[in-house]
This record gives C-alpha cells, sequence and structure tokens, in this order.
C-alpha cells in the first residue's frame, strides 16, 4: 500500500463519519435533549433559590 491509497482510505472515512454525525445532530428526536442542554445555564441552581434562614 502506498502513501495515496492509505491517504484515500482515511479521507473516505472521515467523510461517512462526518456525514453520520449530521445526520444525528440533525434527527428531528434528538431536538428536545439538545434544547434542553441549550438551556442549562439560563437555570437556577436550587442552592441560589433558597432563602437564608
Amino acid at each position: 500500500m502506498d502513501a495515496g491509497l492509505i491517504s484515500s482510505v482515511v479521507t473516505v472515512i472521515f467523510f461517512v463519519l462526518f456525514i453520520a454525525i449530521l445526520v444525528w445532530a440533525f434527527y428531528g428526536g434528538n431536538k428536545k435533549k439538545f434544547e434542553d442542554a441549550g438551556n442549562l445555564p439560563f437555570q437556577e441552581d436550587a442552592d441560589e433559590t433558597r432563602k437564608p434562614d
């Protein structure tokens, strides 16, 4: 095997991996999980909302 063949195989593998990640990211079933994860910084901690005695 020469370097050109190895380079081509690696390029194809990474392209297929990239397409698989895109399909996973834009799949409709993941929307709720991504929205919940995106809203995490805006949620208050339970400790911060408690009133001191």
